[in-house]
């Protein structure tokens, strides 16, 4: 069912983490930060939104989720979070209409510009998605063999990064973006996530993504209605609201 167009004051961002929980709006600047980690379940990562959000009343909420999402819901535990994210009903939870996407794909729709576009988040883990003339498709590579019976995740996540150092990780970054661009025929990928900034200057037809960028794919969620992907063409003017505006 699709949801009557929401304003910036009414709906929320939930960017569920690894580390943070961040609640995004319900201004363009507003975040607050819940610590995450192993032991956050969804039963209470929904208390503790609550305790946050009870005053604000949002007309709607989009979730960024770390892990793969059919149908608007979770349909695989997280690996860097706490049991119970399957099956729950998240609209009875908070009380209003809610829509789930995985976390790399909220970000990569808040990042997207046209045309073909990679989006790879550097994070605790590895998110990617892939959005092809305003199709969102969410991907899941993370966990996918890349080299010497280690995944993708494993070189270019944190675990990479702490095991690697800096300098190699970031050629294994580049490395992986490319051999993954080419594979997908994107024509451009945009880098996400944490880690972002430790990268130094980026190879061509590459673009360095912005957290914030959630916020902005959190809204772009409720301008079309839900199929195959999340359907989504990027405004001809300034009207969507932005972190940058």
């Amino acid at each position: 069912m699709r949801h009557p167009k929401q304003t910036q004051s009414k709906t929320l961002v939930i960017d569920v983490g690894g580390t943070n929980i961040k609640i995004l709006g319900p201004g363009p600047n507003d975040v607050t930060k819940i610590p995450s980690g192993s032991q956050m379940t969804a039963r209470k990562m929904i208390r503790e939104v609550l305790s946050v959000i009870r005053a604000q009343k949002p007309s709607a909420i989009s979730i960024g989720f770390p892990g793969p999402v059919a149908h608007g819901m979770p349909v695989a535990e997280p690996h860097n979070l706490g049991r119970g994210w399957v099956g729950v009903d998240f609209a009875k939870a908070f009380g209003c209409p809610v829509k789930v996407i995985n976390d790399a794909a909220l970000q990569a729709l808040g990042s997207y510009e046209g045309g073909r576009m990679l989006f790879l988040g550097l994070g605790t883990g590895l998110g990617s998605a892939l959005i092809v003339d305003g199709m969102v498709e969410p991907m899941e590579l993370a966990h996918l063999p890349y080299k010497k019976g280690r995944t993708y995740e494993d070189f270019v996540g944190a675990g990479g990064l702490k095991r690697l150092g800096k300098k190699k990780w970031r050629r294994h970054v580049f490395k992986v973006a490319k051999q993954l661009q080419e594979a997908l025929q994107a024509d451009y990928v945009v880098l996400g996530g944490g880690n972002t900034r430790l990268l130094d200057k980026l190879p061509p037809g590459f673009q360095r993504g912005d957290n914030s960028k959630s916020y902005l794919g959190g809204y772009r969620l409720w301008q079309a209605p839900a199929s195959r992907g999340t359907g989504y063409r990027p405004p001809t003017d300034r009207s969507v609201p932005s972190r940058e505006d």
